[in-house]
């Protein structure tokens, strides 16, 4: 449904001071070079405030140093970032309204508060313990005993496998999996062949958690799979049987975790990073993208491995004289012991 808003009604809301008329109708929001009239555009960084001279925007939310001698009217904020990403909920409509649709599967045995929302073919198995203002979409399959918060929202095509808990206001985006077997297996010499361990524990998510689209989460074989309050897992990322991620920690996409690690609160993990298994890292670690951490990080701090971008011709180079380094290091080292 299309959202109208005063200016005058986001200022009061979102306590912001307002400079200009409080009646200004906003019903969008947009880019700086994309904006018209009833647009709402936001000011990040002050290197782009000329821009906002022909912008068409209805209004403009940015920081107080930016906002003199501006002809729109302006919400003033000391975070526009985070006057952003508040603002923005009022216009991200929901999909789904309440009610569970005709071709939807529950057990008899999972009560449904009134305001749950299950979409088409969704499939809730039994003992399913499910909060006020759940929301199922279509198709996702909700394994037995799995327990799901208060307004937390899962996304098409979700599943979460048996006795997965998911904690309040989480929002799983679709064809996320939440508790697939770890990947456990013992090689049996005298069958010649690996022998499955089986995965007999689960996935505990906290409060507040966002797992992004297609990625995986296993549960673990000697203890759970543990997510915790407030963390962003992007798209496509691995995390490995009985690994723990602490609070408030980002990962971003193609990232591949392997199982029994550990990793601190508030950490930064980048794009497609690799981290072994059986180690820990400290809280408020970041790590950029394409890393591989093959040992504990046990010092808050930022880190780095990999080779980055050169021309072809350079880099082809470069791995040619690697190749020679150890000849060369015992070349100086033989020439340095006979001086």
């Amino acid at each position: 449904m299309p959202v109208t808003i005063t200016l005058g009604s986001l200022s009061e809301r979102f306590e912001l001071a307002l400079r200009g008329d409080p009646n200004t109708k906003i019903t969008g929001l947009a880019s700086i070079e994309d904006a018209g009239p009833g647009d709402l555009v936001f000011l990040f960084n002050s290197r782009y405030r000329a821009q906002l001279d022909d912008c068409a925007a209805s209004a403009v939310c940015l920081s107080e140093k930016d906002a003199e001698d501006l002809p729109h009217p302006v919400l003033i904020a000391s975070r526009p970032r985070l006057a952003w990403a508040r603002i923005a909920t009022l216009f991200d409509g929901d999909e789904q309204g309440p009610g569970v649709h005709p071709s939807a599967v529950v057990d008899p045995s999972v009560d449904l508060p009134g305001d749950v929302a299950i979409g088409p073919n969704a499939v809730v198995a039994e003992n399913v313990v499910l909060g006020t203002g759940v929301t199922i979409g279509a198709g996702a399959n909700i394994g037995p005993r799995c327990q799901i918060g208060q307004g937390t929202t899962l996304h098409a095509n979700t599943t979460l496998y048996r006795e997965t808990h998911v904690g309040a206001d989480c929002i799983i985006h679709a064809n996320a999996v939440i508790g697939a077997d770890g990947f456990g297996f013992e090689f049996d010499p005298d069958q010649a062949a690996l022998v499955k361990i089986p995965q007999i524990y689960a996935v505990e998510i906290g409060d507040r958690v966002e797992i992004g689209a297609g990625t995986t989460i296993d549960r673990g074989a000697l203890k759970n799979t543990v997510i915790g309050d407030g963390v962003k897992i992007d798209n496509q990322v691995q995390i490995g049987h009985g690994t723990r991620v602490g609070a408030h920690t980002v990962i971003s996409g193609c990232t591949a975790i392997a199982g029994s690690t550990t990793i601190g609160n508030y950490c930064m993990i980048g794009g497609a990073v690799g981290i072994i298994d059986n180690i820990s890292i400290v809280d408020q670690v970041q790590i950029t993208a394409m890393t591989l951490v093959s040992k504990s990080i046990d010092q808050p701090g930022r880190y780095s491995s990999g080779t980055g971008l050169m021309e072809s011709g350079l880099w082809k180079k470069n791995a040619a004289v690697f190749k020679r380094l150890e000849q060369v290091y015992r070349q100086v080292r033989s020439k340095a012991s006979v001086s």
